[in-house]
């Protein structure tokens, strides 16, 4: 029997910043001749397709496939906890059919599977069809060493069986050059305030880790210059990252929304290194209050600010901004509901970049050589937080008021301390240089990543 081609599934969680970087890399392997089929779930692709806008060239190596995701046309995708749940009633069967349905019909049977860890799922189904695995990490490796560490948290009595904090004040750090975390900014803790969905993703969390252990290969976005000490602490884990977003074929990014390129041309007539990049990722929310707070901020920082203002970014059908604003800040603000942020990023006019510090800006910014401003929101991005302030130190944390509101007066006050910071934006430069040459020919992230591709068509 004649051997096709490496044909390879790519299977991301169905959110935003799970989606982009599978999107980057499975865009990598297919330069590199090697065929992607990419399933998103059936709400996702629609938004990916719509947001493309164009027909995705279907005779390329790239295919988009889809499969339901289990929730209801109308039910809320960003309760990740539900969603959660759901996928995993649903995804194993789903998965399982289409690996069937794709070997039926393809001269190319799938040779891999290639999903996100926090698909551990599908990691499975294929393991047990017996069809070789790879898990990529779309977080930071410190995050993975701290899923990993779980059952050792539980033994030293730092956490109980469903992931609650015995001890509510006692940082977490697995080793001095290591982010710190407080216990109650711990991953599964604050996606939201319910106790059903932190048990659900405590649950599934600590089921993943068991396909760290099974895969065949454990790939990361990040480099051994970002994190050399997380890396110690997951011998499996290698990395190949950081993802450069200039590597995309046609443009198709995985975005779920249109990317407004016109600001790009409005960042061409601003000064160099003037503009404020103010952008939250795909699932922060604001009330109404810290929306005003932050657009007040920025009007009182008297720079030129590019802002990201997604359509569902505040709570309510409105986005309230405060009285006169628009008429006050004119055209030195610019304000796009989703912004082609790798190229924003690797604009010369850039000055900083106020975050929510989701691991694919983290590494955007990082491979930008742009100093941040952090205001993290859920998830992982405390941790990341911890990075850039603690050990990269190419960034500031802004402090919540009691009531935990960033005021006004500190961003205004962190942006000029930021700004005029000339040893944060040297290391901020250095940083860059070293991710740069990881990721280049012959550099350490790019040596896994070839020998990874002679693995897949071998």
């Amino acid at each position: 029997m004649e051997m096709g081609k490496p044909h390879v599934l790519v299977i991301p969680y169905p959110a935003q910043g799970h989606v982009i970087p599978l999107m980057e890399l499975s865009q990598n392997l297919a330069e590199q001749g090697i065929k992607i089929s990419f399933v998103n779930t059936v709400f996702n692709h629609k938004r990916v397709l719509d947001a493309f806008g164009e027909k995705v060239n279907e005779n390329g190596l790239l295919h988009l496939l889809s499969v339901p995701d289990g929730l209801e046309d109308g039910e809320d995708r960003n309760q990740l906890g539900k969603l959660t749940e759901r996928l995993c009633q649903v995804m194993p069967t789903q998965i399982k059919e289409l690996i069937h349905k794709v070997n039926e019909s393809d001269d190319d049977k799938i040779s891999c599977v290639l999903a996100d860890i926090t698909m551990g799922l599908a990691l499975d189904v294929a393991a047990e069809l017996g069809i070789p695995t790879v898990g990529l990490w779309p977080a930071a490796v410190f995050q993975l060493a701290m899923l990993l560490s779980i059952p050792k948290f539980i033994d030293d009595g730092l956490i109980d069986e469903i992931g609650t904090p015995l001890m509510k004040h006692k940082m977490f750090q697995l080793s001095p050059m290591n982010p710190s975390i407080h216990p109650m900014n711990l991953i599964w803790l604050n996606i939201d305030d319910s106790l059903s969905t932190q048990k659900i993703i405590f649950d599934f969390l600590v089921r993943n880790n068991k396909v760290v252990e099974t895969s065949d290969w454990v790939l990361c976005n990040s480099s051994l210059e970002l994190e050399l000490q997380a890396f110690n602490l997951v011998p499996k884990a290698l990395p190949i990252g950081p993802f450069l977003a200039t590597n995309r074929l046609g443009n198709l990014s995985g975005n779920f929304w249109p990317e407004d390129p016109t600001c790009l041309q409005w960042l061409d007539q601003q000064s160099p290194g003037s503009v404020i990049y103010v952008a939250f990722g795909s699932l922060t929310v604001f009330d109404q209050i810290q929306f005003q707070e932050l657009a007040l901020g920025l009007e009182i920082t008297e720079r030129p600010f590019l802002w990201v203002v997604r359509e569902d970014i505040t709570k309510g059908k409105h986005h309230n901004y405060p009285k006169g604003f628009n008429v006050r800040v004119g055209n030195r603000c610019r304000i796009v509901s989703w912004a082609p942020q790798a190229a924003v990023l690797g604009h010369s006019s850039i000055a900083c970049f106020i975050s929510h510090c989701g691991w694919n800006s983290t590494m955007e910014g990082v491979s930008n050589g742009v100093p941040f401003l952090c205001w993290p929101y859920f998830a992982d991005q405390f941790l990341n937080e911890s990075y850039i302030s603690d050990i990269w130190k190419i960034g500031l944390k802004l402090q919540k008021d009691e009531g935990g509101i960033i005021r006004k007066e500190e961003i205004k006050s962190k942006v000029e301390q930021l700004v005029g910071d000339e040893n944060c934006k040297t290391r901020a430069i250095e940083l860059k240089q070293m991710v740069i040459k990881s990721v280049g020919d012959g550099g350490s992230s790019d040596k896994v990543f070839k020998n990874f591709v002679q693995w897949l068509k071998s």
